[in-house]
């Protein structure tokens, strides 16, 4: 258990002082409720035992004002501590997304086909919010506890030692012993949700996504009654975690009214005054202390698995790996040359692609045509590095790719795939991902050379609103917009990915006109399917 979570633990040593500021307002939010409590039992007891006793003076302003100051710290220290521990869990998240998209980012497309995006958006969200469990509901209470506890044995132990040392003894073996009881009891319920509930998403994503293809094969049906067993058995475990949750919340309070009858019956033996009071009520508030530390383990199960989960994109290691400082390349021009490239995809029992070699050079435009699954798309792939040559070599300007550093790499290539993907974001942020440092006035000129400027004549401008993928958009407007990344980007070469697919032929010769203008300084190579884009060729190849 330790080996899992030491990855994570060790992440809090970047947030010390923040953890270290939500604890002491911690400690002293329970302090405060156990002291708030016991003072107004101890003060509702001697007032009583005043009158009882017949006595005339009793400094009643000095409880109360104490009985006051512990309820107004109470409140305001845990509205800081919630305050403090949420913004710093908040940081803790926000960096363990960012680390897991840098590993994710660097993997080969080989390592990322083992992940549905289903099951890896599962795991940014899901998985990794289960981590919040760590530090809010275990460390925290368990560290607050333990040192609440022992404040409070120093206190009453200068009151009544014996009496002190049971309290501090129940409370603690009841802090060490039930929790691990129900991390036990709550151990395979809770790997069993945190599967359920990734099993859940990805089969909900799958069902909402292939609706067309289950309809045409008639398997929705199926599908569906599917999704509903496994949403049955996730809810079905979901009630026995809450079952066990109620069960341990009943014990701290069956061992907290235990201790307070055992107190109450030894404290009775010393005296009975007032003091008796203050005892009591210290038992009955100890009930705060011990109340969240059960229902955190319960939950560890469900926290271990979930980081398990996260480890394993935290551990993967590149296929494909850059050199940090590799060799100058001439960004003025690009000439590619594929050198007896063979490639053949992991477990299939035939090469794609078999001691191919070609030269493009600087500022030729060549088609690449050919059946599907002849090593077209395959071809792009090698030159940006996504998949690695089994043999042979890929050169830009004779030098060979693997002597690239990436960023030089990614710079030397612009890539306009069949698949345009638009964020729910502005049309200034959706044309920045080609260049992020490019100004308004770029932003504009591009737009007009790829002639979407009307986007322009709206109210918002650049800040025009596009919506989830582009729906405002029609698909020659989605497909100028990855036209102009790629011209922003301002690459000698620019590969395209069936550029013209699934649109009607007027938008069709538009687009290839638009290429053949703005791409007339570029080396192009293009993947088609299309004949008719011969015009734009200097050469096309057949596969």
């Amino acid at each position: 258990m330790i080996a899992t979570l030491r990855p994570y633990i060790a992440l809090y040593k970047h947030y010390f002082w923040q953890i270290l500021l939500g604890l002491s307002l911690s400690i002293l939010t329970l302090f405060a409720s156990v002291f708030l409590l016991s003072l107004s039992g101890w003060f509702l007891a001697s007032t009583a035992f005043v009158g009882v006793a017949g006595l005339y003076t009793f400094n009643y302003m000095l409880p109360a004002a104490g009985v006051r100051g512990a309820a107004i710290t109470r409140t305001a220290s845990r509205y800081m501590e919630r305050l403090v521990d949420h913004n710093t869990t908040f940081q803790i998240l926000s960096y363990l997304r960012t680390l897991a998209f840098q590993k994710i980012l660097p993997l080969s497309a080989n390592q990322l086909s083992q992940y549905q995006r289903a099951d890896l958006l599962n795991r940014f969200i899901v998985d990794i919010d289960a981590l919040d469990h760590l530090y809010l509901k275990l460390f925290s209470p368990i560290i607050t506890a333990l040192i609440t506890i022992g404040v409070m044995f120093i206190a009453l132990s200068q009151i009544n030692l014996p009496v002190a040392l049971i309290i501090t003894i129940v409370l603690t073996l009841t802090l060490l012993v039930v929790p691990v009881v129900f991390y036990y009891a709550g151990k395979q319920l809770g790997e069993t949700l945190a599967k359920q509930q990734s099993e859940y998403r990805l089969l909900l994503i799958n069902y909402l996504q292939g609706q067309a293809e289950l309809t045409l094969f008639n398997a929705q049906p199926r599908y569906r009654t599917k999704l509903d067993q496994l949403e049955s058995s996730w809810l079905n475990n979901q009630q026995k975690q809450s079952a066990l949750m109620a069960l341990s919340s009943a014990l701290v309070l069956l061992i907290t009214g235990i201790l307070t009858l055992l107190v109450l019956w030894l404290i009775t033996q010393y005296t009975l005054s007032p003091i008796v009071a203050l005892f009591v009520f210290v038992c009955l508030a100890s009930s705060e202390i011990l109340a969240p530390i059960p229902t955190a383990f319960i939950f560890l199960g469900q926290v271990l698995t979930s980081a398990k989960r996260t480890t394993a994109i935290f551990n993967q290691k590149p296929e494909i790996e850059f050199i940090p400082h590799g060799q100058s390349l001439d960004l003025s021009t690009a000439k590619v040359q594929f050198d007896n490239i063979s490639f053949s995809y992991p477990n299939q029992p035939f090469a794609v692609l078999s001691n191919f070699s070609l030269t493009v050079n600087a500022g030729e435009h060549v088609g690449l045509i050919g059946k599907t699954g002849c090593g077209k798309s395959t071809l792009l792939n090698l030159v940006t590095r996504s998949w690695q040559p089994n043999t042979g070599q890929i050169y830009i300007n004779d030098v060979a790719i693997d002597e690239l550093d990436e960023p030089t790499l990614r710079q030397a290539i612009a890539v306009v795939p069949q698949i345009i993907t638009i964020f729910s974001d502005s049309l200034r942020q959706n044309l920045l991902i080609g260049n992020s440092s490019a100004s308004d006035q770029q932003l504009i000129e591009v737009l007009q050379q790829v002639e979407l400027d009307k986007l322009l004549t709206t109210e918002h401008g650049l800040d025009l609103p596009l919506g989830q993928g582009g729906r405002s958009l029609s698909g020659g407007e989605i497909r100028r917009i990855g036209i102009a990344r790629a011209l922003l980007h301002n690459s000698p070469l620019i590969l395209m990915d069936e550029p013209t697919e699934s649109l009607d032929q007027h938008t069709e010769q538009q687009i290839i006109q638009l290429i053949k203008q703005v791409c007339h300084d570029k080396t192009l190579l293009m993947v088609t399917h299309r004949l008719t884009d011969n015009p734009l060729f200097d050469r096309v190849i057949s596969l």
